[in-house]
């Protein structure tokens, strides 16, 4: 923490979380503590696992994501958020890509009754807010680290943008870039749109089967997901991943079979899910690649005060 240019992010970390609650909040939000671990967590994708954890002589989990609770705590708090730790052990050859941690701190929102489009709206409201506090408020901090705030210009003057999944993934094809279109466009392929672009822009409607069983089908577009990714700009990707949910029992669990995962395995959940989930929509937003963001600087580790990267072993 002896580093000046740690303590420069850092102290921006700490007004972009105050300024996240303070917006939040506003909206008639309430802020609950995630849990740290459980029986089941989120899935994951692109490679990363959870970490099992001895618990009682059962095999826990340490959250992932904390979005099935999210799901199942909508009864009594239509509105929400987290602050969540998350621990996801990636792949070691995501060490250098600058944008993975094993341990990283998630925004997490969750609307009961909401739409995909009250999600990225909220989302987009929220970065917002949060780039003009942070301009305003630690503008010498900005300074320490060679941000120019006109770099923020047009994400505080015009609309974010949407792009579907078929037309970013048609747009790298015809800049010469292979991209599967049944999958997440790949880490290459979102910075080379990252940079392209002026001010973040959402990616919607990923192919069903490149996301998990939570992210609503589109009644209307069967294979097409009710989802977005929100993606910065100037090379930086993606801060924000969310979607409307799937509140179907039924549904859910042959989701949960068309994924390859076992039904038993998520027992609490589906019992929640029997009961009746609140249909909702929702997202997280990473706070590392938030402040990375704001920060301008290269890696996640070094907006981290002890960071972890993944294969790597560290304190």
């Amino acid at each position: 923490m002896a580093s000046p240019r740690l303590r420069s992010a850092m102290l921006v970390q700490q007004e972009a979380l105050a300024a996240a609650r303070d917006h939040l909040r506003g909206l008639g939000f309430v802020e609950l503590l995630p849990p740290l671990l459980g029986p089941v967590t989120d899935p994951g994708g692109r490679g990363a696992k959870a970490l099992d954890v001895d618990y009682y002589g059962r095999r826990y989990k340490l959250m992932t994501s904390a979005i099935l609770y999210k799901q199942a705590s909508l009864h009594g708090f239509p509105k929400l958020f987290y602050v969540a730790p998350n621990v996801r052990v990636e792949p070691p050859e995501t060490a250098g890509t600058g944008r993975h941690l094993v341990e990283f701190h998630q925004i997490d929102v969750e609307i009961a009754g909401a739409s995909r489009e009250d999600a990225m709206d909220t989302a987009a409201g929220l970065l917002r807010h949060v780039v003009e506090h942070v301009v305003e408020r630690v503008p010498e901090e900005l300074a320490a680290l060679g941000r120019d705030p006109g770099f923020f210009s047009a994400l505080r003057s015009a609309p974010f943008d949407r792009l579907p999944h078929a037309e970013a993934v048609a747009r790298l094809w015809d800049d010469g870039r292979a991209q599967n279109p049944d999958a997440e466009i790949d880490w290459a392929g979102e910075e080379a749109l990252s940079r392209a672009a002026d001010r973040p822009f959402f990616i919607t409607d990923y192919p069903k089967g490149s996301r998990g069983f939570y992210d609503r089908e589109d009644p209307e577009r069967p294979g097409s997901l009710r989802n977005f990714d929100l993606i910065a700009h100037g090379g930086f990707g993606e801060l924000v991943s969310g979607s409307e949910r799937e509140a179907d029992y039924a549904t859910i669990v042959t989701r949960m079979r068309e994924s390859g995962e076992n039904p038993a395995k998520y027992a609490w959940y589906l019992d929640a899910a029997r009961e009746g989930l609140p249909a909702s929509a929702g997202f997280g937003m990473g706070l590392q690649r938030l402040v990375r963001f704001l920060t301008g600087l290269d890696a996640l580790w070094q907006v981290t005060a002890y960071p972890k990267l993944p294969g790597v072993i560290a304190p």
